[in-house]
């Protein structure tokens, strides 16, 4: 299930993005302090180019580059909002 970032409350988002520019594996070989990294994902949130993905089974939510969602739940997410 796809997550519009502006139903998250503000302080759930940004430790949604903190996680995972944090994560391992995500560093982008700059010097970037954590605020810009999380700053720069935002922007792809707002773009619709990352999007919060939601895991029923597990309660979970991962953030997934556009091109890495099923066509039909993006097409779906994206007519609505």
């Amino acid at each position: 299930m796809l997550i519009p970032y502006e139903l998250l409350e503000a302080e759930t988002l940004q430790r949604l993005l903190e996680d995972f520019v944090t994560r391992d594996g995500t560093d982008n070989g700059y010097d970037d302090s954590l605020a810009e990294r999380v700053a720069q994902v935002r922007r792809l949130l707002e773009r619709k180019e990352l999007l919060i993905v939601f895991h029923p089974d597990t309660g979970d939510a991962s953030l997934s580059h556009r091109r890495d969602v099923p066509p039909e739940m993006l097409r779906d997410f994206l007519a609505q909002h």
